[in-house]
């Protein structure tokens, strides 16, 4: 790909005109990743070892925390040096990587969002099939199958955007290798390309989000039929944390991604695009264990065994 093009690297402009105000950033952006990157290692390990955790719901929510820590990994931290640094340069193959590794995990979080949202229906309204329907195999299956495709849909919209031909300006209006920012710089025609981009996008963030959306509503139903108010709570509860990632999630996706590059605005989409890129990997754990009963208990049993193990020593 690089044999095509003129460009050997491309400058990230990042938060370049805000000045000063870049250490704050720094900070700030710095503190909210080792949150994220703590927080979501603190559920991955609780799940592997609490063996109450070890069903269908929690080994999705297990596999989205390691995917949306590796999501982090592909963008913040060269974001972080860049706020200290006047040398914000990617090498061309660097960029295809980056963007190929960001999407890739981004689309496997969609589909992964879609499935527990499947888990939630199958564990809902049809609770006398559920350990058919979810078994462990259905359910690494399931995982494999996400991973698979979002890495493959990945490697089809990264393809589009370096295939093309980039002789003029390298200067990215973005923080990161983001598809809208890059492909404003082809020196070429870019309608086929993004047409292309554009369906892959709506069949990633729509298709999961009307099935979860059906499914929401086949569990509302059920829910509504339950007769005790503690049995409704319960069964809202279980439900609530997933629905608030999912409006996070596809919400400011969406923004960025269902629509033609065209109408890229580098400001506004900056800040959209740090909500889903930090806000909402910062989220995931938050609400899970803060909303979770299961995980406060696990994680508390997790400390007072990390305790007790000291006090032998």
């Amino acid at each position: 790909m690089a044999n095509s093009s003129c460009v050997t690297e491309f400058f990230l402009l990042g938060f370049s005109s805000l000045g000063e105000l870049q250490l704050v950033l720094f900070v700030v952006f710095l503190c909210l990743y080792l949150i994220i990157l703590s927080g979501n290692i603190t559920i991955i390990s609780v799940i592997c070892l609490d063996h109450s955790l070890h069903t269908p719901m929690y080994f999705f929510l297990c596999v989205l925390s390691t995917s949306e820590t590796f999501y982090t990994i592909a963008i913040l931290p060269k974001m972080l040096i860049n706020l200290l640094s006047v040398f914000r340069t990617l090498s061309f193959v660097s960029c295809a990587s980056q963007m190929y590794f960001f999407l890739g995990f981004a689309v496997t979080n969609c589909l992964l969002l879609g499935v527990m949202g499947y888990d939630r229906y199958a564990a809902i309204c049809q609770p006398l099939h559920y350990p058919i329907l979810m078994s462990w195999r259905v359910c690494g299956q399931l995982a494999v199958t996400c991973i698979i495709s979002g890495f493959l849909i990945s490697l089809l919209g990264t393809t589009l955007v370096f295939s093309l031909t980039f002789c003029g300006s390298n200067k990215v209006n973005h923080y990161f290798c983001d598809i809208s920012p890059v492909i404003h710089l082809a020196y070429a025609e870019t309608y086929i390309n993004e047409l292309v981009i554009f369906i892959g996008g709506v069949l990633v963030l729509v298709v999961p989000l009307i099935f979860i959306c059906i499914s929401y509503g086949f569990i509302t139903s059920a829910i509504l039929k339950i007769s005790s108010a503690a049995g409704k709570r319960k069964a809202f509860s279980t439900c609530a944390s997933h629905l608030i990632v999912v409006i996070v999630h596809y919400g400011c996706a969406s923004f960025v991604y269902l629509r033609p590059s065209a109408k890229y605005t580098s400001g506004k989409d900056r800040l959209v695009t740090v909500t889903y890129t930090i806000i909402t990997p910062l989220l995931n754990p938050v609400v899970y264990s803060l909303r979770n009963k299961d995980v406060q208990l696990a994680i508390r049993k997790m400390i007072v065994k990390k305790g007790f193990s000291i006090k032998t020593l």
